[in-house]
């Protein structure tokens, strides 16, 4: 018996030991493990693919710096359109992501847009799921078909039809040195409050609290939101004054010169869409225009629209305190842009290629849902307020 129980015990520490070791019979399982996780894009990787995408279909993407960071990255812009080099009457869409670097998914998302943009547009309508029938089953969310499967056969024609119809207007990385850095504010030298130090103090300002919609709050109900934005060595420093770095200003100036009428922050992680007011709980003027989008968009995602709950519309200004600063409320507040943020993924940046390729495959649905709907927007708005 104890002979059986030491057979027993000396089995099961080789087993562990196999099991646990990263080498067995010559494969390195770790390795192996290493390569299988998904590989997002790097700055430099992403600037390489979009110069090669833009050399190779200039007759419809437009590539442009907009600025620089403060370590001397290009703040890249990409333009979609079939008369990409005109500015059309034509709705225009705009896309962002990266304004916070280690936000991975945000980017990732609409770099793989581009890409499904540009290998589809000149591409004939392609029985891709192989059933015998074309374009019947697009990336909307449903088993169009039927056969138990869902968006395997997405329409070609409605790549064109959209670029056909849409200006398509996309920020990848916002913060292009907080992507590098792998870090949530970007990489400025700070000099204390306000900036009036002589000396670094700290690095970094979160671009997503420096839009200048409503800055003044900030000191006048300084403990509802958030006191520590103003502190420099905060997480969510807000910056010195509105539009203090050249990443939000690039964002202002595109807004500015461009005809917008709705536009996607993609964030991570939470998987859930918000819309304005993130500073109050009061409703905007647009409020059942933003729901009726918000909820489709979701059919899609699958996500939650964040109405009630994130905010108690009972009051003013929400008891745990709102965000000031934020892209999608300095887009409606200033240009009435149909703004949202929509946070990605259960994780802040999931590595397993199932699940980003799910992300990356739905919001390709979302995007496209968000261009048609961009046709009939402005209609929509007018309509809204007379009611």
């Amino acid at each position: 018996m104890k002979k059986q129980c030491k057979l027993i015990i000396i089995f099961v520490i080789f087993f562990l030991i196999c099991f646990n070791n990263p080498i067995i019979n010559g494969i390195n399982v770790k390795s192996n493990y290493i390569q299988e996780r998904y590989q997002y894009y790097n700055y430099q990787n992403m600037t390489n693919l979009l110069m090669e995408l833009y050399n190779n279909n200039s007759d419809i993407m437009h590539l442009e710096s907009l600025d620089k960071t403060y370590e001397k990255r290009d703040i890249w812009f990409v333009k979609l359109s079939d008369n990409v080099s005109v500015d059309e009457d034509e709705p225009g869409v705009l896309l962002m992501g990266a304004h916070h670097g280690n936000e991975k998914p945000s980017f990732e998302v609409l770099i793989y847009f581009i890409k499904h943009i540009i290998d589809n547009y000149r591409k004939k309508n392609t029985d891709n799921d192989n059933d015998g029938e074309i374009n019947e089953d697009i990336i909307d969310g449903f088993d169009n078909d039927l056969d138990g499967l869902v968006d395997e056969d997405p329409s070609e024609d409605r790549i064109r039809e959209v670029v056909n119809n849409t200006q398509i207007f996309l920020i990848p990385m916002v913060s292009p040195d907080g992507v590098e850095a792998n870090t949530r504010k970007n990489c400025a030298p700070n000099y204390g409050l306000f900036d009036l130090g002589k000396e670094i103090t700290s690095y970094g300002v979160n671009l997503n609290r420096n839009y200048g919609f409503k800055w003044h709050y900030q000191f006048l109900f300084p403990f509802r939101y958030h006191i520590t934005n103003i502190i420099d060595s905060s997480f969510n420093y807000r910056g010195p004054w509105p539009f203090s770095e050249n990443e939000s200003r690039a964002v202002k100036s595109l807004v500015e010169k461009s005809n917008i009428s709705i536009s996607l922050s993609y964030h991570s992680y939470l998987e859930a869409i918000f819309f304005p007011w993130t500073h109050t709980s009061l409703k905007t003027p647009h409020e059942e225009l933003f729901i009726s989008v918000g909820k489709n968009m979701t059919k899609i995602n699958k996500y939650r629209l964040l109405i009630n709950g994130f905010r108690n519309r009972s009051y003013i200004i929400p008891r745990l305190g709102g965000n000031l600063g934020t892209s999608e409320n300095w887009l409606y507040g200033v240009h009435e842009i149909i703004a949202y943020t929509v946070e990605l993924c259960k994780t802040r940046a999931p590595t397993d290629p199932e699940i980003v390729y799910d992300y990356l495959v739905k919001h390709v649905g979302v995007n496209l849902y968000v261009c048609e709907r961009s046709w009939t927007i402005e209609d929509e708005k007018t309509i809204a307020l007379k009611k």
